[in-house]
């Protein structure tokens, strides 16, 4: 078999743990033996991020604005107990978060639906979307821890030198301060990313935030997204047939849980980052979510939406057999990709990426999956199957289909 060729390099960025085995393995089986793959490398292991203090991730950043399509592996944003175990120089921060403060743009995760898999919500019929805004917020926040009695204020100073000034608490001990912010421009791009992809899909739109208690912050992202809905895409919405709504983000999820599905629901950042999680837990697993940022742009960063099976690694380390789930991982490569193909137009690279989704779906609709799928699927007789071995059954279903 000839392998695809390829004309522009995906930014490839290797991640951490259990998912860094498993990003070595989805590569050695299923793409290296059928294209001629060219990526840009980039080692965003922990161990090189803080040897590099950090500017790898930088580096890869500006690499996906170069190429136009970048893949990550999971990656760790490390804690107290990180920083002690890897004899970190800092605690530095989620490389997801730098990636996205450089790139701006949103993140859309979906879950991947296999039939014999049913959703915990019964309710549930069609997937639901999260499009998480992929700026500022918490993740580009700053932060003092306070060591005793003072006065916090929010002061922001003009370009031409006016100041305006907020008391924000006056502390009596010690305690903690956090500062967050985000631009117009961003909510902008976020709030015009999320109409577009709205109507791709012909799906409604909903987005919530908290605008009765954060009356400026998130009434601003409120106000930005009916302004921009009823002056440029209330028309192509009526057209389409779909709804848009806001609607604060308590009442949202009681209707989430009560809805069928089959809609895209926007979210701030953190609020994303919850949402997500909870989605692709209802629908089965966080290993069977795809999830890509779309910057404004048009730069793409295809990634698995979980962390690094940190547990498994262990296991791993000691020798033992694992069963960890690769689908997230192996769709973050095939959404890269089928992206490459169609800005390279590379018909062949599309069709790859296309048949290797059908396959590992299929490895799992006839009853080979991994330990964490076995207790939820439907099937009887079901095969679990190793990390190593799960692969190579996709594998054999791949070169089937090709």
């Amino acid at each position: 078999m000839v392998k695809i060729a390829m004309k522009t390099p995906l930014v490839e960025m290797d991640g951490d743990e259990m998912t860094r085995i498993i990003w070595k393995m989805i590569k050695d089986e299923l793409l290296l033996p059928f294209i001629d793959l060219k990526t840009e490398y980039y080692d965003l292991g922990l161990e090189y991020r803080n040897e590099t203090d950090d500017k790898v991730t930088t580096e890869a950043s500006e690499a996906i604005k170069k190429y136009g399509v970048g893949v990550k592996c999971a990656t760790i944003t490390p804690n107290a107990a990180r920083v002690k175990e890897y004899n970190l120089k800092e605690m530095w921060k989620s490389p997801n978060g730098t990636i996205r403060a450089i790139l701006d743009g949103t993140v859309f995760r979906s879950p991947i639906i296999v039939d014999s898999i049913e959703p915990f919500v019964r309710t549930w019929k069609k997937p639901i979307t999260i499009a998480r805004h992929a700026y500022g917020d918490v993740y580009k926040n700053v932060e003092i821890k306070v060591e005793g009695k003072g006065t916090a204020e929010l002061v922001f100073t003009s370009e031409n030198g006016e100041v305006e000034k907020q008391v924000i608490h006056t502390f009596d001990g010690p305690g903690v301060l956090q500062g967050m912010h985000n631009t117009n421009k961003s909510i902008e791009s976020f709030a015009r990313a999320c109409f577009n992809f709205a109507l791709d899909r012909k799906e409604d739109l909903w987005f919530a935030s908290k605008d009765t208690i954060s009356k400026k912050y998130d009434h601003t992202f409120k106000d930005i997204f009916e302004e921009i809905f009823e002056e440029e895409y209330k028309v192509k919405f009526d057209e389409a047939g779909i709804e848009f709504f806001y609607t604060l983000i308590d009442d949202a999820v009681a209707r989430v849980v009560k809805s069928e599905g089959g809609f895209i629901w926007a979210c701030k950042n953190y609020d994303g980052d919850v949402m997500s999680d909870m989605v692709a837990t209802a629908f089965g697993s966080l290993a069977m979510m795809t999830s890509v940022l779309v910057s404004p742009e048009g730069f793409y960063e295809y990634e698995a939406a979980h962390g690094t099976v940190q547990r498994h690694y262990y296991n791993h380390l000691k020798g033992k057999e694992t069963s960890t789930n690769s689908m997230a991982t192996l769709f973050a490569w095939t959404g890269a990709l089928r992206k490459r193909g169609e800005l390279d137009n590379i018909p062949e690279l599309i069709t790859f990426a296309d048949k290797l989704d059908k396959a590992s779906i299929q490895t799992i609709e006839e009853g080979v999956m991994t330990k964490d799928l076995a207790s939820l699927s439907s099937i009887k007789d079901i095969k679990v199957v190793n990390t190593e071995d799960f692969i190579k059954e996709i594998r054999t279903r791949l070169e089937a289909a090709l």
